[in-house]
């Protein structure tokens, strides 16, 4: 595998849905949690989301529950709680693992291709964002405690590069 297109994954609704789909599009991926301190992200993600999405932005989140079992409920309770608290519109995709053994087969491309501090691959917590740009590429990780709206300026430079 050599892009984030070249992944697929479930929806919270089951679909299967070819990353592909998201070709030309710069992408922030997250591994998101209901019961998280960082959980308000959300409201900021789908602010980022909202801003960019019309000039060929996405926002793609993963639920994961491997960080004290914060993201204990099923897609359905994932789907409304996003919906209810924070109104999301951006696609949620069903609850992976991101590190261990049975470590998502995107997350493994994502951690292999920007690893972390020190050069860790490991996602340390829920919150940690990946920046793609338009041709599948890794190009940022972000720890759990940059905020959405920090990544701004980001956004509009890989937005900005043809």
């Amino acid at each position: 595998m050599t892009s984030v297109h070249d992944f697929s994954a479930k929806m919270l609704d089951g679909r299967t849905v070819p990353l592909r789909d998201y070709n030309g599009q710069v992408l922030l991926i997250v591994n998101t949690a209901s019961r998280c301190g960082f959980t308000p992200q959300y409201r900021d993600l789908e602010n980022l989301y909202q801003q960019y999405r019309a000039r060929g932005f996405a926002v793609l989140a993963f639920p994961c529950n491997q960080f004290g079992q914060q993201e204990p409920g099923s897609s359905t309770d994932i789907a409304q709680f996003c919906e209810s608290n924070f109104h999301i519109s951006f696609p949620l995709f069903e609850k992976i693992e991101v590190n261990g053994a049975n470590t998502h087969p995107l997350y493994g491309f994502l951690k292999t291709a920007k690893p972390g501090l020190f050069g860790t691959q490991a996602i340390k917590w829920n919150f940690t964002k990946f920046l793609i740009d338009k041709q599948g590429q890794p190009v940022e990780r972000y720890g759990p405690m940059q905020t959405p709206n920090s990544l701004k300026n980001a956004v509009e430079h890989y937005l900005a590069i043809a």
